[in-house]
C-alpha cells in the first residue's frame, strides 16, 4: 500500500533555533520551510521535519542515519565543526569512534543538540 509513497522522516526539538543551526549549519542540511510548528529540512530527496516540542524525552536508540561513502571521513568532518562522536564501552571503536559491524558495516553515533541519537553509516562493500 504505501511501497510506492514517499517517506517524511520526523525528529523531536525544544529549540527550534539551535536545531536549525545543528541540522542546517553542521550538517549542511537544506532548510525546506519552517514555522512555528516544525523545521523541514532535505535529506538527499526525503524531507526530515523536526517538531518542535514544550518537552522531549530523548530516546537510547538511534532515530536517523544516514549512509556515507566513507565513515571515517565524515565522522571527521563532524568532529571538526565540533560534534561528539559517542563512545561505547561495550564496542570496539577506533580512536575516531567508528564501529564495525559483523556485516562489516562501520557505523559512528552522534546526538544533535536535544540528545536525539544520531548514526552515520557506510555499508559493506558488496
Amino acid at each position: 500500500m504505501l511501497g510506492n509513497a514517499t517517506l517524511t522522516a520526523f525528529v523531536a526539538t525544544t529549540d527550534a533555533a539551535r536545531s536549525k543551526s545543528f541540522y542546517g549549519g553542521t550538517l549542511g542540511l537544506p532548510l525546506l520551510s519552517e514555522d512555528q510548528f516544525a523545521l523541514v529540512f532535505d535529506c538527499g530527496g526525503i524531507q526530515l521535519r523536526i517538531q518542535v516540542l514544550k518537552e522531549l524525552r530523548p530516546q537510547s536508540f538511534t532515530v536517523l542515519g544516514w549512509h556515507v561513502a566513507d565513515v571515517r571521513r565524515t565522522a571527521s568532518a563532524l568532529a571538526m565543526r565540533g560534534v561528539t562522536l559517542e563512545r561505547y564501552p561495550y564496542l570496539q571503536q577506533d580512536e575516531l569512534g567508528v564501529w564495525q559491524a559483523p556485516s562489516r558495516a562501520k557505523v559512528a553515533w552522534f546526538k544533535d543538540p536535544d540528545g536525539n541519537l544520531l548514526s552515520v553509516t557506510e555499508p559493506a562493500a558488496a
